[in-house]
Order: C-alpha cells, then structure tokens, then sequence
C-alpha cells in the first residue's frame, strides 16, 4: 500500500513497513497543509494509508467521504513507537479505504 506519514510520525516507523510505499508530507512538500486538505490531496495522489499522531475525534465523523485509510498512533515518542512497531505494521497491513484505526502505545 501507498503510505503517508504526517508531521508527527517518526521517520524512522519507515524502516518496518518494508512491505510498503511510505512517504512523508514533507518529501511530498506538504508539510503547511491542514489535515482537512492533506488527507484530500493524498486522496488525489492515490495514497492509501494516513499515518498520524493527532488524535482527532472529526477524522472518526468525516471518513464516508473518505477513500483514504487513517491509522492514529497514541504518541510521537519514537523510543515507545519502535517497541510496539509490529501494532503498528499490523493496523497499517489491516487497513481498508475509510477505515479508522487507533493504535494504544504505552
């Protein structure tokens, strides 16, 4: 699958999802838009899977217009993100278009 991480996501999550296309909304010179308008241009651009760290209840109420999977990681702490990576590969590998899905890292 084609993947998007935003802002907060570490980059370094990259090196796991070997199984797929990740791309950062910086690499993408994405980096000023919203959230609103970033999920419609990587909609436009095909992409598949949102990787984020905002947690944002309106993502869960405007997702059936959606095409685009969101998986929502609980911290940006790359230490706690790489010690749960394989929950995170599995909500990524499990992700359908409009799904949402959270990722409780402790």
């Amino acid at each position: 699958m084609r993947v998007l991480f935003d802002q907060g996501t570490p980059v370094p999550l990259r090196r796991f999802l070997v199984r797929h296309e990740v791309t950062t909304a910086h690499e993408r010179g994405r980096s000023t838009l919203k959230n609103g308008e970033l999920l419609t241009a990587a909609e436009a651009e095909g992409l598949e899977v949102f990787v984020t760290t905002e947690a944002d209840p309106k993502y869960q109420q405007k997702l059936g217009s959606r095409t685009i999977a969101i998986v929502v990681l609980s911290t940006t702490s790359w230490p706690r993100i790489e010690a749960a990576a394989d929950l995170v590969v599995a909500a990524v590998d499990a992700a359908d278009p409009g799904t949402y899905a959270e990722v409780p890292i402790v």
